[in-house]
Parts: structure tokens; C-alpha cells; sequence
């Protein structure tokens, strides 16, 4: 499998876990916002080899809960599945990042109790999921399928959406929020500029503005939550 790189200790990537996140390149999507543009386009970015990655992960046995394992799009790398057995073997959990338009990919992960946790992106509204995603004309078939089957799979998992305020309205996001109605965990998190996005000059909404895009949200999952502002 692709790794370009490591970070040794997250809070926050794998809720409830001590975590390493593990990032590898490359996406389907180009979506502006996109916060690891660098590794969306892999311009080279010089990587690690996975058994670096395995001994980092093995030196830190019983310190570590899990591993996050994001990207880019993670469904990509065809070694996933073997690297997840390795990881395991460690006995660390596991959570997967994706953006859902690998469903058969991600249901093989399911159903072979390969991931403990997923997170999957849900980038806007139906008429608008192209423009979010930088891709003009996608088919989100594959997404709905996603869905369908993490909320099937008896596998912990969330739904989050990222407001970017030249994207998002009440309305895409009354109807994003609908692909996911009565969902359990579902995040909706402010664009921040990581500096390494792929359109520059978006911005944010307003701590007043999310909380009335929350409300528009929860019409449609009463469980929704606001994350990181």
C-alpha cells in the first residue's frame, strides 16, 4: 500500500481512541476545499515504506488504540485490505475515511469485520454533489449505495459534511441532510484553510450562519451535530 505519511498521535481522528492516522494519495474527487490538496493531486510528495509504518506502529503497542487510515481516498490503494490484517494483527482497531463511491470495496471491509469505525463524507446536496466534488456530471448511484450499507452493517460509523460557504445553503443542506435522514452521528464541520487546498479564496460561515444550517439539518436528522467550532 501507498503511505506519504504518518501522524503519531491524534485526538481527535478516531473519537473515543488514542490514534496514529495513517494518510495515503491519491482521490477520484477534486474537491476545492479539500484540506490535503497535496496528496489529492501526489505531486511526488516523498512517502513511507508500510513496514515503516508497521514497526512505528508495533513500538507503540499499548500506548495506541487504533489507526485511522485516510487520505485522499483510502479505497484506492489496492494493499489496503492486507495492510488492515497487519494492523489488526497489532491489535489496534481500526477506522476508515471515505468519500463512498467505492461501495463494493468498502463492503468487502465490512463484511470480513475489517474496520471498527467508518466515516464517510457526504459532500452536499444531490444537484449539487458534482460542483462540491470538482467532478461536473457525477453519478452519486455509488454514494447511495455507501450509505445503504454502512447503515445495514452493524459497524459503528458517522456521516459528516463540510460547509464551505461559496458551496453550501440552507437548502443543499436540508437536502444533503436528507440522503442520511435519521442517522445516528452525523457532523457537520466548518471549512477551515489548511493552506493546502486546491481552490483557494473559499471561506466560512459564521458561528450564527452554522447554527441556523444546523437547524436546516436536523429537519432532517434530529442528531446532528456541529464539530470543531
Amino acid at each position: 500500500m501507498i503511505i506519504k505519511g504518518v501522524q503519531k498521535l491524534t485526538l481527535l481522528d478516531y473519537p473515543g481512541h488514542l490514534a496514529a492516522t495513517v494518510f495515503t494519495p491519491g482521490c477520484n474527487l477534486r474537491c476545492p476545499f479539500c484540506h490535503n490538496g497535496s496528496l489529492v493531486l501526489d505531486p511526488g510528495i516523498p512517502g513511507l515504506t508500510e513496514q515503516e509504518v508497521l514497526e512505528f506502529l508495533a513500538s507503540r503497542a499499548g500506548r495506541l488504540d487504533g489507526v485511522c487510515i485516510t487520505g485522499g481516498e483510502p479505497l484506492l490503494q489496492q494493499g489496503l485490505r492486507e495492510f488492515i490484517l497487519k494492523v489488526r494483527a497489532l491489535g489496534l482497531a481500526v477506522k476508515l475515511d471515505t468519500n463512498g463511491f467505492f461501495p463494493a470495496r468498502l463492503r468487502e471491509l465490512l463484511e470480513g469485520g475489517l474496520v471498527d469505525y467508518v466515516a464517510m463524507d457526504i459532500k452536499n446536496s444531490p444537484r449539487r454533489y458534482g460542483e462540491t466534488s470538482g467532478v461536473e456530471g457525477l453519478i452519486i448511484s455509488p454514494v447511495l449505495e455507501s450509505i445503504r450499507l454502512l447503515r445495514t452493517s452493524g459497524v459503528e460509523h458517522e456521516f459528516r459534511t463540510t460547509l464551505v460557504r461559496e458551496l453550501h445553503d440552507l437548502q443543499s443542506v436540508r437536502e444533503a441532510a436528507e440522503l442520511v435522514a435519521g442517522a445516528e452521528h452525523y457532523f457537520l464541520q466548518s471549512f477551515k484553510d489548511s493552506g493546502d487546498i486546491l481552490r483557494p479564496g473559499l471561506s466560512a460561515f459564521s458561528q450564527q450562519e452554522l447554527q441556523q444550517l444546523l437547524a436546516a439539518a436536523r429537519e432532517q436528522v434530529p442528531a446532528a451535530q456541529l464539530r470543531g467550532v
